[in-house]
């Protein structure tokens, strides 16, 4: 007589994870709900404020004060706003630092981690070092606010692209893309007689399209979004960007006279308010969409090649 084992169940070669299952139907609805929720609360208030911008004062009087499908849409705000006053002028301005700052906060920080990414360079260590310092402990505002004014930058547009003109993350972030380069490259083009002015532009930045795009528009939005530093340097109004305009006139609720619009009626103030809005965030929705692109391609494909 024979003493079996016990059979074990057989394993099923094509048996899958629990995540790896097709999704129930209880989960699917739930999953819809939960997108539907989260669009819905961020549409909601975008379509808010693009529809008080476009109303009339009637719309906007019956609504009582904010109008979330207008009947007769106008543009009177807009033109009120884009007439040549107060508000053409800080976009004027915000145009201007952000095209000037992003140019050199880009050409400075490329520089710099090309410099950093190369082995035997003196002083290289020393350099990083600092930089990773100011990445963890930011200088206060009372320091920064004394610097800018021993250098005779206070009232001057340069007080708001000097102290960030190179940030410390996007440093690190187009230092380790530069890295991730082969190395045979660089010596294919030593080999060829090529210098490191000639390796920088003919080699690494046609590799680095992605990372120099992302970084760009982390700069762009910086400088686009910016408006404490204008409060504390820039004394005359007149030189103000459009977020500090928007602070002042949208999240403290004080009034534009028509003299500083440069109209002789105004539409209602909230129409003027949302367009102000509006302009702010126009730059930066038509910049995502184009270099959304770039994230996947750029930052993820330097941090985890190699």
């Amino acid at each position: 007589m024979s003493i079996g084992l016990p059979l074990s169940k057989p394993r099923t070669a094509d048996r899958r994870a629990a995540w790896e299952e097709p999704p129930t139907r209880l989960g699917s609805a739930a999953k819809a709900v939960v997108i539907t929720v989260i669009v819905a609360v961020m549409t909601v208030p975008f379509l808010i404020v693009l529809s008080t911008s476009l109303a009339s004062r009637e719309e906007i009087t019956a609504a009582g004060g904010y109008v979330l499908f207008p009947t007769e849409p106008t543009l009177q705000a807009y033109r009120t706003i884009l007439s040549g006053g107060l508000v053409t002028r800080a976009v004027t301005v915000s145009v201007l630092i952000t095209g000037v700052g992003t140019a050199l906060s880009l050409l400075t920080t490329i520089a710099l981690a090309y410099a950093l990414s190369k082995r035997g360079v003196p002083g290289s260590k020393p350099v990083l070092l600092l930089v990773l310092f100011t990445l963890l402990f930011a200088p206060g505002m009372i320091p920064m606010y004394v610097l800018v004014r021993e250098l005779g930058l206070l009232d001057s547009y340069w007080s708001l692209i000097l102290p960030g003109l190179v940030n410390a993350f996007n440093l690190v972030v187009m230092r380790a893309f530069f890295m991730n380069i082969p190395d045979e490259l660089y010596q294919a083009a030593r080999i060829d007689g090529a210098g490191d002015w000639r390796i920088l532009t003919r080699i690494v930045l046609p590799l680095s399209k992605g990372v120099i795009a992302v970084v760009g528009l982390f700069y762009a939005v910086t400088y686009w979004n910016a408006f404490f530093n204008a409060m504390l340097y820039l004394n005359d109004s007149g030189k103000w960007p459009v977020q500090l305009l928007l602070r002042t006139y949208v999240v403290q609720n004080k009034q534009m006279a028509a003299d500083q619009l440069g109209v002789a009626h105004l539409p209602p103030q909230q129409s003027i308010s949302m367009a102000v809005v509006m302009i702010a965030l126009i730059p930066i929705l038509l910049l995502y969409p184009f270099l959304q692109k770039y994230f996947t391609k750029g930052v993820l494909t330097g941090a985890i090649k190699g």
